[in-house]
């Protein structure tokens, strides 16, 4: 058995085999195979965590998910970010004909095959990313969302020199790779606090012969961490929310109010102009984004006459309003939720599809209502002083 690839750490009692794996490559897969059924292990622990498990074990599972209350759990935009690494991955796999995450798949089957334990060893995906939308701030945000929305458009082949990039990362860190230059702080959550996940979760696997399956990118990280003690309820905590953001989401609708309230007070003309540049930046935004992602004529209309509404209000939110409806005049059949995984592939199926349809539209209303929100408070002040000089 060839041991390229292969990592061996003796840790007091326990034998740990780490298996770098290319992600996007037959031969790791086949690897996976080899070293499982040679060594049959006590476990075998896999870099999956629990939701990206049910993702590859429940093809199906778009069926059963409900639209509606996706919207209200305000999951639409994480779910709209995975469906579009889900594109990204189909893309790979289409060029090279290959199966992203296979040697995942072959390492749970194995484990099967020689009565392993089978232990999901990385972090929530959630929580991941709720630490590193929690650390790039509002710009970043933004960045971040363009980049990943702009990966759709990109439809040219992956070259060879690309294609061995991807082999030493998993699926994430390369949609992310470039974002982590603009923003090195993005690598602790992504791949330093995983790398400290990986290795405490690995070494805590009972038995005393541990095989785990690994992404190459996190095999170094995880030899310099596997001999420290981690703390995986500290490394799984959601980011504390800071006050000062719920602060400004009240103190910004308050001080508008109060400015067109005084405006009204000492001329009512200025007053109706102050309520009428807030009214329309907030409303033509939000609705330029429902139409941008074809929404339904009422869909747009919803989101022109909320948005002004709910950005007074951080409680709420136009995006949800206008998804809810176009949900109900254009309610997702059982076929668009059996061709997600493939309509996310290409530009026509992701506008065309009534689900990812939805999601663009709660994503993009969203974005276009918190645009209009500071353009049209910018107007608003802009207006107050001009009528007290």
């Amino acid at each position: 058995m060839s041991e390229e690839n292969i990592t061996r750490i003796y840790l007091e009692d326990k034998e740990l085999i780490l298996i770098g794996t290319a992600h996007v490559s037959k031969q790791s897969a086949e690897q996976v195979k080899e070293v499982i059924e040679s060594e049959r292990p006590d476990s075998v622990c896999i870099e999956l965590d629990e939701q990206r498990y049910q993702s590859i074990m429940a093809g199906d599972r778009w069926k059963e998910m409900d639209i509606f209350k996706v919207i209200k759990q305000r999951k639409a935009t994480f779910l709209l970010m995975n469906l579009v690494i889900s594109s990204f991955q189909k893309r790979v796999a289409k060029q090279f004909g290959i199966k992203p995450g296979q040697e995942m798949i072959q390492g749970i089957e194995s484990a099967r095959e020689v009565g392993a334990n089978l232990v999901l060893v990385d972090r929530n995906i959630q929580i991941t990313f709720s630490r590193i939308w929690h650390g790039i701030g509002l710009w970043g945000k933004a960045k971040l969302l363009m980049q990943i929305f702009l990966s759709i458009f990109n439809d040219e082949n992956i070259s060879e020199e690309e294609l061995e990039k991807l082999k030493s990362q998993d699926m994430l860190d390369a949609m992310l790779e470039d974002f982590t230059v603009s923003f090195p702080k993005l690598k602790v959550p992504l791949i330093d606090e995983r790398d400290q996940y990986l290795a405490q979760k690995i070494k805590e696997a009972p038995g005393n012969k541990i095989v785990a399956v690994l992404g190459a990118a996190h095999v170094p990280g995880i030899k310099e961490e596997i001999r420290k003690d981690h703390d995986l309820a500290a490394l799984s905590q959601l980011p504390d929310k800071s006050k000062v953001p719920k602060m400004i989401a009240w103190t910004i609708p308050l001080l508008i109010l109060a400015v067109i309230g005084y405006t009204f007070y000492a001329n009512r003309s200025a007053g109706v102009d102050q309520t009428m540049s807030w009214v329309l930046w907030n409303g033509l935004f939000s609705a330029m984004g429902a139409l941008i992602a074809f929404g339904h004529p009422f869909t747009i209309l919803t989101a022109f006459v909320v948005a002004p509404l709910s950005s007074l209000n951080p409680l709420v939110a136009a995006g949800w309003f206008a998804g809810i409806v176009e949900a109900y005049i254009r309610r997702p059949s059982v076929e668009d939720f059996e061709n997600l995984t493939e309509d996310v592939f290409t530009i026509k199926g992701f506008w065309r599809n009534k689900v990812t349809r939805i999601l663009l539209i709660v994503t993009l209303t969203n974005l276009g209502s918190t645009l209009g929100t500071v353009i049209g408070g910018a107007d608003v002040i802009r207006l107050f002083i001009k009528n007290i000089q």
